[in-house]
């Protein structure tokens, strides 16, 4: 369990230096240093005539070292801080650095410095591996914007980019901004635990009825759509979530268009191409190959699927003296989790009982601590930017060695970005005098906050979000590289989510969740025959989950792997891939649910295959190491830990798998995930 205080004497409390109490000119104030500054070092770099990795490089880099954390920190307050001018100066901010990085990045006098070094056979022979990727990091950086090409595309590119980084922040802001709300009755809202209603707003609406106030977000939609017995109640909810943003829908679609754009001025043929050249699969036919045959695969067996639940519907609708209307999008979830109880006998709320959150998640850490050799003890003089936010230190388990810190905030709040998402607030580093900076994450999440008469308790869904997203958090607090740019998870996309994902598979293993249940009435662990039956229901949710995922990756690639973008039509091509391929019906209904899928948004741009590509990679990690050498073993968890998390981007990932490995890495893993036994060990086990 995490410990309230140092293990021992050398243990003493290492107090965290950032500092969240920004105000709006304190923001301005950051962000005009960091600026200044790095022109400066520009200016000095492409002074230099005779340029080594030493005058041309380091200094680059090591600005870049210094000013991430309070580049990171002035980004994480759009996202957290309850004043909307301090969240408006924070996005502001981050427009202003992006914008100027992208000027810097176009200096042609500083590219020939870095170029220099590139091809200089010298000076890259003498260097160490972790630097001679961090040159060519950078040169490629100057090439990926525009340098190489004549003057007015040059000048043409600078302008794709800035708008880019413009069209981007707009629609984050825009998503985090919303804040559309539904009303219902509490006949309406029948299904729902007692906990959905502690606390929880009421109004009064146009007739005068007093009704409860529910918010068009992630954790209200889910809640609703899975729980909510009448029919027109998930509807509306489905409705009112899958419409907010509408003016996200124009700002994608001009992305798109300035992507592909972008990718003709830099060479390529479409802006998936420029992206994954980059990436371990290397071209889009390589990813298009791999999601279609994920769906080949897969589709027949969604369709049975559907149709079960269509059918228990048809039942439901029967004895209620309803009339029959159709199966869509907004049943889907609910007669799964009936389903659950007719045919399993599970009751999601009966199993969230053994989950309340307080215990579970000091537990989860305690599994963190003995699978990674490390100690976890809470901060309790850290600053923080709300009071619900915890933070804590991590050391070395046998050694008075420091390692990170790192926060969480988990429960929703206006203002506060809804979904649950890992950010770093500093990377970690070596210091010119060999020191070390040492690493600072944070997770978000946004669950109910606890009350006396109400605990938060967490169903299946929440604990493997949250053993993803302390993945993310572990592979930033226990990397171990020379520069930041290299540091946690930054490696490429589509390795960077495997780590996190291999994580999930603990939530379905009978030893832990037996270890971190306990209800939260009666103290008492999970039953082993719920356990068991939990195990066995995994796989319905699992299927549709991941032909979703093969839906939001082929529609990226359908968006940023085309020759022209000039009519696409964003809106159109999103409801109609969706029915297709997740067979997802939107009745009467006119939706745009693209307009909140941050990813297109935020980073993941002909990126979203990562999940599934990565979760090759974290099938054959969890199967061919932890379940065959037990979750428990502390070897097993060092060498993942040595060898995956360690190196960060430091190295190409494929061979940190094999060195984790034993070998190259292999999807037979995967594959047998993709039968009908519905837990990884229950497959692996059985071959």
């Amino acid at each position: 369990m995490v410990s309230d205080a140092p293990a021992n004497e050398y243990l003493v409390a290492r107090e965290c230096t950032l500092v969240f109490n920004k105000s709006v000119q304190d923001i301005q104030g950051i962000a005009d240093r960091i600026i200044s500054r790095e022109r400066l070092i520009f200016d000095c770099v492409a002074a230099q005539t005779r340029p080594t990795f030493e005058n041309a490089i380091v200094p680059i880099a090591m600005q870049e070292n210094e000013a991430c954390a309070d580049i990171c920190l002035v980004s994480l307050l759009q996202f957290v801080s309850d004043d909307k001018a301090i969240r408006m100066a924070s996005a502001d901010a981050d427009k202003q650095i992006d914008k100027h990085r992208t000027g810097l990045y176009m200096r042609e006098d500083a590219y020939k410095a870095v170029h220099a070094v590139c091809v200089s056979m010298e000076e890259m022979a003498d260097l160490e591996d972790e630097d001679r990727r961090l040159v060519r990091l950078y040169e490629r950086r100057f090439r990926d914007h525009g340098l190489g090409l004549e003057h007015e595309k040059r000048k043409r590119l600078a302008v794709v980019l800035n708008r880019l980084t413009e069209l981007e922040a707009r629609f984050m802001c825009n998503i985090n901004e919303n804040d559309s709300k539904v009303l219902f009755t509490r006949e309406e809202l029948q299904g729902l635990s007692s906990g959905f209603f502690k606390s929880r707003e009421t109004s009064v609406d146009d007739a005068g009825v007093d009704k409860f106030v529910v918010a068009a977000s992630q954790s209200d939609y889910f809640a609703i759509l899975g729980q909510a017995k009448h029919p027109e109640t998930r509807k509306r909810m489905y409705a009112a979530y899958k419409t907010i943003c509408p003016e996200n829908v124009l700002l994608l679609q001009e992305a798109i268009k300035l992507r592909l754009e972008k990718a003709r001025l830099l060479g390529y043929k479409t802006h998936a191409e420029f992206v994954i050249d980059d990436l371990v699969a290397k071209t889009p036919d390589n990813v298009l190959a791999m999601l279609e045959d994920l769906k080949c695969r897969m589709k027949a067996m969604l369709e049975d699927r559907l149709t079960e639940l269509e059918a228990i519907k048809m039942i439901d609708m029967k004895y209620a003296r309803k009339p029959y209307d159709g199966f869509y999008s907004w049943d889907i979830s609910f007669y799964s989790n009936l389903n659950y109880q007719l045919e399993y006998d599970y009751d999601v709320d009966k199993v969230k009982g053994y989950f309340p959150i307080a215990h579970t998640i000091d537990a989860l850490l305690g599994m963190f601590q003995q699978m990674l050799g490390v100690r976890i003890i809470k901060a309790y003089t850290a600053s923080v930017w709300h009071p619900d936010v915890e933070a804590y230190e991590v050391w070395e388990k046998d050694e008075p060695q420091f390692i990170g810190h790192f926060y969480l905030d988990l429960y929703a709040r206006k203002g506060k970005y809804g979904n649950a998402t890992m950010m770093s607030i500093r990377p970690g580093y070596q210091k010119l005098d060999g020191s070390r900076e040492y690493p600072v994450a944070v997770l978000l999440a946004g669950f109910a906050k606890p009350t006396p008469s109400a605990p938060t308790l967490l169903d299946q869904d929440d604990l493997e979000t949250f053993m993803h997203e302390m993945g993310h958090v572990f592979h930033e607090i226990c990397s171990l590289t020379k520069w930041s740019r290299f540091h946690g998870t930054r490696v490429e996309h589509d390795f960077s989510e495997a780590p996190s994902q291999m994580l999930e598979n603990w939530c379905w293993e009978p030893s832990v969740l037996a270890r971190i249940s306990s209800h939260y009435e009666t103290g008492c662990k999970i039953p082993t025959d719920l356990v068991q039956t939990m195990v066995k229901a995994r796989n319905d949710n699992a299927l549709v989950d991941r032909m979703s995922n093969i839906f939001y990756s082929l529609y990226d690639m359908a968006i940023h792997n085309i020759a022209d973008a000039a009519d696409i039509d964003v809106v159109g091509l999103y409801n109609a891939m969706r029915r297709d391929i997740s067979l997802y019906n939107d009745g009467d209904l006119h939706t745009f649910g693209v307009a909140t899928v941050d990813h297109y948004m935020d980073g993941y741009d002909a990126k979203y295959y990562s999940y599934l590509w990565s979760e090759v990679y974290s099938a054959d990690m969890f199967g061919s190491r932890f379940l065959k050498e037990g979750l428990d073993n502390e070897q097993t968890g060092m060498a993942y830990r040595t060898e995956i998390l360690r190196p960060g981007a430091s190295r190409d990932p494929m061979l940190s798998l094999e060195l984790f490995l034993g070998r190259k890495p292999n999807s037979n893993a995967f594959l047998r995930l993709l039968g009908s036994h519905p837990s990884l060990s229950t497959q692996l086990n059985s071959k």
